[in-house]
């Protein structure tokens, strides 16, 4: 059986969710529903990232205590999860004993193998990447992320020899070209592996600075940096030596944001292969969703609460909305204009016009029943044909992350089904009392509305089954086979019971905002 496992990052515990969380994770909840209806064995890890110095800030902040804080605010990213419809198979917290027991093991394997020494550093420290900088990476002397100034920070602390594996990436990246995807994020860690010698990287932090951490299992005086820390997530939450680990790690997909690819694509593969480990299939990046054309941030504050849009709009025209605005790897500007548009012209206009007219005239012409088809005509055949191409190109591109145009694909045959009850007139066979032809000219549109939604079961969970249930099917998803729908025809059995009408989308009105206010 092949099997497929995915991870989103782990989501720092600074604050609560925003649109960008929610983006990634239900990317993760598409491609996991995606791989389970083609018949494989799925894994969904997301969890959060608890330790550090913006978690101590944080809670001071807060006026809690760091355990207290991490405890509230790791509540809210699970509880908003069943909320947008993502179904995980483990949510793991880096302050769980089974994630820190596998982070010492981890350190003790690099530690003996020589790859761990103790050295005095002195660096540009941001307290908001928790990260040291280079002068080449700063620009005009600020942080590169946050555009604000680091502290010269002088101190004794432990080190990973990643240099010494520089030469061991490159070529693992040039011998798996899709290694990480989009191509230009692989050609981004290229450029940055063979601009110049790659440094050790800092894993400690001195408990005198920093107490909030994973304690080093060879000194008691550090705790663990924080990336060190929490890329072990990845295997933690398998088990290393557990049936679980050895199912799906040879078949592990990162999904992150643009913004921690360095970690991901130079610091993670160098542990594992330090640590005697393979590293994972591939390193999925995507881009921003920019408010008015900025970065969304906690730290600027510029966020949109995914529940309050799921609640003025629907779950599932959410979801949509976000695979299809979104070309993956590139940003995206978000607008609630933007949203309402889509949802009217997609949505509402084309699928639900769609399920609404045929399902109301299989009432009126056939007592709401699935009809019979007869010899397929040219018309039919040339619809059908339309649909095996949408459906087959809808599953080559979703496999390949490109959602937006997969959803697009299956557009085309969405229009297309629309033109053809326009060019088809069943009113006008039905008038004529041909009713073996209008019969045919029903089951071509029943039996492609049953494919679109198996397809879209992966992207609007609740939509598909109503769609399904519609139709008069109860839709078992390990058993929905969509990697036969391209070619398969004739899965709808005539004399199903249909519902009676449909009202899937209704249309909204646009948000109401003035000039200075537009996104």
């Amino acid at each position: 059986m092949k099997r497929f496992f995915i991870s989103t990052p782990i989501y720092y515990v600074n604050a609560r969710p925003h649109l960008g969380h929610a983006y990634t994770t239900i990317i993760a909840d598409s491609l996991t529903r995606f791989h389970r209806a083609l018949g494989e064995e799925t894994f969904f890890l997301t969890g959060t990232d608890e330790h550090g110095d913006k978690i101590v800030e944080a809670a001071r902040a807060a006026g809690s205590e760091p355990r207290e804080y991490a405890d509230r605010i790791s509540a809210a990213f699970r509880d908003l999860w069943p909320r947008l419809g993502i179904e995980y198979s483990d949510f793991i917290r880096t302050t769980e004993e089974r994630h820190k027991a596998c982070v010492r093991d981890i350190l003790m394997r690099v530690y003996e193998a020589g790859d761990i020494y103790f050295g005095e550093y002195g660096g540009h420290y941001c307290f908001g990447c928790e990260r040291f900088y280079t002068e080449k990476e700063l620009k005009d002397g600020l942080c590169p992320d946050h555009g604000t100034r680091p502290e010269y920070i002088q101190e004794k602390n432990y080190f990973f020899r990643m240099s010494r594996y520089q030469d061991w990436l490159i070529s693992h990246i040039e011998a798996n070209p899709d290694f990480i995807r989009p191509a230009r994020y692989k050609t981004e860690v290229l450029s940055l592996l063979q601009s110049g010698v790659l440094e050790d990287l800092c894993i400690s932090r001195p408990k005198t600075r920093l107490a909030w951490g994973v304690e080093l299992p060879f000194d008691e005086n550090y705790v663990t940096y924080v990336w060190f820390d929490a890329l072990i997530n990845y295997i933690s939450a398998l088990d290393p030596g557990s049936p679980n680990f050895e199912k799906f790690w040879p078949v592990a997909n990162h999904l992150v944001a643009k913004d921690i690819l360095k970690p991901h694509g130079v610091f993670w593969p160098t542990m594992l292969k330090a640590a005697g480990m393979e590293p994972y299939r591939h390193l999925n990046v995507h881009g921003y969703w920019l408010l008015r054309d900025a970065k969304m941030s906690k730290t600027v504050g510029n966020v949109v609460d995914p529940l309050g849009l799921v609640e003025k709009y629907g779950l599932d025209a959410f979801r949509y909305f976000l695979l299809r605005e979104m070309h993956f790897g590139n940003d995206a500007l978000f607008s609630e204009d933007a949203f309402v548009a889509r949802l009217n012209a997609d949505l509402a206009n084309d699928l639900g016009n769609l399920f609404s007219r045929v399902l109301s005239m299989a009432r009126k012409y056939f007592g709401g029943k699935v009809p019979a088809e007869a010899a397929l005509a040219a018309e039919d055949l040339e619809v059908i044909s339309l649909g095996r191409e949408a459906i087959k190109n809808f599953e080559r591109l979703f496999m390949g992350l490109e959602f937006s145009t997969a959803l697009e694909s299956l557009w085309e045959l969405v229009r297309g089904l629309n033109k053809y009850v326009d060019s088809m007139a069943p009113w006008t066979l039905f008038k004529a009392r041909d009713m073996e032809r209008l019969g045919t000219v029903m089951y071509v549109l029943l039996e492609h509305m049953r494919k679109l939604g198996v397809c879209l079961w992966p992207v609007m969970p609740g939509a598909s089954m109503r769609m399904l249930s519609q139709l008069g099917i109860s839709f078992d998803p390990d058993a929905a086979n969509l990697g036969q729908e391209a070619g398969s025809w004739g899965g709808l059995e005539p004399g199903l019971d249909l519902a009676e009408s449909s009202r899937l989308f209704p249309r909204v009105e646009a948000p109401r905002t003035d000039p200075d206010s537009r996104q």
